[in-house]
């Protein structure tokens, strides 16, 4: 493993490329066979605590060093890794495995921006068994260290589908037999018998201005759930109980 001199008195180091920071996040980056690595920081405690893959470059510092890789505050953990981006899922794959006769579900997100909220969607999208995650290019955060210790490890794991046109996937999805479910807290139908037993597209829109236009045209059924006393729950607070409300249908 090559020791190179802590970097002292540089500034914090940005770079065009995603840096994942936080044992988990990295971890889980290190044992995904799709993702390339660029370079790895360790401090020397977390050194002795992880197998590098051959031919990794990787640069001891101490926790100060390592803050300098990363956004301020960010708990890294000893852990600093910069990564090639994933390469893109394409639609067509996921629609295509989707003739299994399993109905588990997609989520389609409509502007969500926030990568805290997208990172936590997609670990729950993980952990209901969800088949992929859909967003848009324009208004969707990219790959980022925030994005995926929000995740926790689902970023390595979800497929995560980046399309230019919302309403084109949109009409795919419909085309390949899943009923587009679009979550609005004033919709005259619940969630649970707008689901029955279809395979659905759970269609979860941004806080401030929830789904567009355009994207309710693309949707055959708007559905809310069914809470009390507040207006309405953080997205990725409705995104996991609309999961876990596709999951319980098979208990």
């Amino acid at each position: 493993m090559g020791r190179s001199p802590h970097p002292k008195n540089q500034m914090r180091q940005k770079s065009p490329f995603p840096r994942l920071y936080g044992r988990h996040a990295v971890f889980a980056a290190l044992d995904n066979p799709e993702r390339a690595f660029r370079k790895l920081w360790l401090t020397p405690a977390t050194s002795k605590t992880i197998v590098v893959p051959q031919g990794l470059q990787v640069q001891i510092g101490d926790d100060h060093d390592l803050g300098r890789m990363c956004p301020p505050d960010a708990p890294h953990q000893g852990f600093v890794l910069e990564v090639e981006p994933l390469e893109n899922v394409w639609l067509g794959d996921i629609l295509k495995e989707a003739n299994d006769g399993d109905n588990r579900p997609i989520i389609v997100l409509d502007q969500v921006t926030d990568p805290h909220n997208v990172g936590a969607l997609m670990r729950s999208a993980l952990a209901f068994n969800a088949r992929a995650i859909v967003t848009q290019d324009r208004h969707s955060p990219a790959e980022s260290g925030v994005l995926a210790r929000s995740a926790s490890g689902a970023l390595e794991a979800l497929p995560w589908v980046r399309t230019v046109n919302l309403a084109r996937a949109l009409g795919e999805i419909g085309d390949a037999g899943f009923w587009r479910i679009a979550l609005d807290g004033n919709a005259p139908d619940t969630l649970e018998s707008a689901l029955g037993k279809s395979q659905p597209a759970l269609v979860l829109g941004s806080e401030g201005e929830g789904l567009r236009h355009l994207t309710i045209e693309n949707c055959d059924q708007l559905a809310r759930l069914p809470i009390t006393g507040v207006e309405s729950l953080n997205v990725s607070n409705a995104g996991a109980i609309a999961l876990y409300a596709c999951a319980r249908r098979g208990l």
